[in-house]
């Protein structure tokens, strides 16, 4: 099986990945966490071009390129074997960002990157967790997490507004994929709801 988490910068979708992979190990299913951009070696160098500098840095058609590329090697490297192999893969993160992020909040390039995501990837979650969390909340605590990793956060609270309506329609685009999950209250709380959900 191959669950994905979604959702804003900060919404706590790492810690949810972890806490679901902790959850099915302890089930007895052996689990590859994972995570995007990134996950292999070749997709992490990927990522410190995409997480890190300016906002400004790459354009939206950029980004969609170097997010296809690090997702490629993800697949080839991490996924596919590990689901070959029988494994379960939580990723924190997949495609869907590339469709809200650069398909919708950073411009509208929808049908550029559903067209790459043909071309290239070709491959679903099984499942996708949105965790729904208010963007001014989120904002600030990715701003509180520090490092060197805010490029996206740089672009302020307007943008991760409309990431969050991006991940409400993606929702309803994906209804038998895509579950919305309130990220509100503790993370054991929102544990507890994934699982239930699962």
């Amino acid at each position: 099986m191959f669950v994905s988490f979604e959702g804003i910068d900060g919404c706590g979708k790492s810690t949810q990945a972890a806490r679901l992979a902790d959850h099915l190990r302890a089930a007895g299913r052996e689990v590859v966490l994972t995570r995007e951009p990134g996950g292999s070696p070749g997709a992490e160098e990927i990522r410190r071009l995409l997480v890190e500098g300016a906002g400004e840095r790459w354009s939206p058609e950029t980004e969609s390129l170097l997010f296809t590329a690090a997702r490629r090697d993800h697949l080839e490297r991490t996924i596919r074997p590990a689901l070959q192999a029988g494994k379960v893969v939580v990723s924190d993160r997949f495609a869907d960002s590339t469709r809200v992020y650069q398909g919708a909040a950073r411009g509208d390039l929808r049908p550029l990157v559903d067209r790459l995501h043909q071309l290239m990837i070709g491959v679903e979650p099984d499942l996708t967790f949105v965790i729904e969390i208010d963007p001014a909340t989120a904002l600030a605590r990715g701003n509180a997490r520090g490092g060197t990793e805010d490029r996206f956060e740089s672009f302020g609270l307007g943008f991760q507004q409309r990431l969050a309506q991006g991940f409400h329609a993606l929702a309803r685009e994906y209804p038998d994929r895509v579950r919305l999950i309130d990220g509100s209250g503790s993370a054991d709380q929102v544990a507890a709801r994934i699982r239930d959900a699962l």
